[in-house]
């Protein structure tokens, strides 16, 4: 059997002579750099590329039918985003997270999240309450199918269309990035809750504070559900960091 195939990684971190790794697919000649570092993102957020990975120019501009410029250049989009780390004489590779990276980005996420929820109070309209209460029912029926990558990302899209109705792109913009991190420990992870029925369960506060308007009540709600999700991802995490090396 070949390993490489079962570990698109590997191709990657070894030698520039290597098989396509099968994640990548040729783009077009638009704003080659912004494409190019799109679909690296995906792959490190999706767990095709794993931390410490090495992102090969040749390799990869052979996958992406392009010159090993655009992909440097997006390479080095990604260091200034935080999701790789460049090495002297070595080249790019994905970065390694830490729990207390993890710990770091929720308590930022807690403070941008709130403020958003406390400026949707006047901002929110009936229409974007509605989307907010289908995003929980995808959240709850992907549970019942045992979806978890998909309702995890469902519940990206619960918290981004909160911080939209905030009416501020840039907060929208923050978040984007911030939900970009969280979703590279989240995919090592594997999960969040115990029971897939937990992650739905805890937006409903959040949202019945919404309908309600209280702006109060709902300062608490996103805080208690963030802290909770912080506790759980940081507390995996660390366990996963502790294992012994393969």
């Amino acid at each position: 059997m070949d390993k490489q195939a079962d570990h698109p990684e590997m191709a990657a971190a070894n030698g520039d002579d290597e098989p396509a790794t099968g994640v990548f697919h040729t783009i077009s000649s638009t704003d080659l750099v912004t494409q190019i570092a799109r679909q690296i993102t995906e792959a490190i957020v999706s767990g095709n590329l794993r931390p410490g990975s090495r992102l090969t120019e040749l390799q990869l501009s052979r996958e992406f039918g392009t010159s090993r410029a655009p992909v440097r250049e997006a390479a080095r989009l990604l260091e200034s985003q935080g999701l790789v780390v460049s090495s002297p004489r070595r080249g790019f590779f994905v970065r390694t997270l830490e729990p207390q990276d993890l710990h770091d980005i929720y308590e930022l996420r807690i403070g941008l999240e709130v403020h958003a929820a406390l400026l949707a109070v006047d901002r929110i309209t009936e229409h974007e309450i509605d989307r907010l209460q289908r995003q929980i029912e995808k959240m709850y029926a992907l549970a019942d199918e045992g979806s978890l990558e998909q309702q995890i990302m469902e519940d990206f899209t619960f918290h981004r269309l909160l911080c939209a109705a905030s009416g501020n792109r840039r907060l929208l913009k923050v978040y984007d990035e911030l939900a970009t991190e969280m979703r590279c420990g989240i995919a090592l992870i594997g999960r969040l809750f115990d029971s897939a029925h937990r992650l739905a369960e805890t937006h409903e506060p959040v949202l019945d504070a919404l309908r309600e308007r209280d702006a109060d009540k709902l300062a608490a709600a996103v805080r208690f559900h963030i802290v909770e999700a912080q506790d759980q991802v940081v507390e995996l995490f660390s366990e996963i960091s502790r294992r012994p090396k393969p």
